[in-house]
């Protein structure tokens, strides 16, 4: 049996990944949660702040704990999101839904994503257009074991990354980013030729042990870059305190 910490930690975990708590959200106070799970102060308290280190909850003194905002600001830098991007940048975004439909993993997928066969997936396909231009096909899977809301989101409000974004927080991410030539179908929605030069980005993000999503993106070569700033590995060490 699990520790009643990890009992805690997981059933708050459960109700906020869900949907059922939304951010602002306050959740049971300490001393009702000693009361629920009968145990002492202190086994509610570890849970409490492994909530808090995930990003999953703030602790607010003498007001309680609540459901975390998503950090829109920080995870814009470390997760792309074209629409707020262009926004940033003055340009007008616009998107469009191409397809939408809930499948379950096969083997060979399911492999390739590291995730249980036969899970339900919401699968995208999604076109950005920045300034009358299409900037970006996306092709995303969404675990709806992790992302239940996902199963009825239209997407129309906002894009999905967008919306992803201010839902679900995320722990931990990989990218990679690949130069590939444009395919019959790429070089149509992207108003390229067939072979042109791409950009594509390839990321997957988990919330704890948890896959999120796994998502395409696929930039026309001209129309668009990737950029960053960065330290030395060893300045950034003598500055850590």
């Amino acid at each position: 049996m699990d520790p009643i910490h990890q009992r805690i930690f997981s059933d708050i975990e459960t109700r906020i990944l869900s949907g059922e708590w939304r951010p602002g959200d306050r959740i049971p106070i300490e001393h009702d949660l000693v009361e629920q799970y009968q145990c002492s102060r202190m086994t509610v308290s570890k849970a409490l702040s492994i909530l808090v280190e995930r990003g999953l909850i703030v602790r607010r003194r003498k007001a309680g704990s609540f459901v975390a905002s998503p950090q829109i600001d920080r995870t814009v830098m470390d997760i792309q999101d074209i629409s707020t991007e262009a926004a940033l940048a003055g340009y007008e975004h616009r998107h469009e839904i191409l397809s939408r439909k809930i499948e379950r993993l096969d083997t060979a997928e399911a492999a390739q994503l590291q995730a249980p066969e036969g899970s339900e997936v919401l699968r995208l396909q999604c076109l950005h257009i920045v300034d009358g231009k299409p900037i970006a096909i996306e092709r995303r899977l969404i675990l709806l074991d992790t992302v239940p809301l996902a199963r009825h989101e239209s997407f129309t409000g906002a894009p999905p990354a967008k919306w992803l974004l201010s839902q679900v927080p995320w722990s931990r991410a990989r990218h990679v980013i690949r130069a590939v030539s444009a395919d019959a179908s790429t070089a149509r929605l992207l108003l390229m030729e067939r072979g042109e030069p791409c950009l594509n980005l390839i990321r997957q993000t988990w919330q704890n042990e948890r896959m999120v999503t796994h998502v395409e993106i696929m930039h026309p070569g001209d129309r668009f870059q990737f950029a960053s700033v960065f330290q030395p590995a060893e300045k950034r060490s003598r500055r850590q305190p």
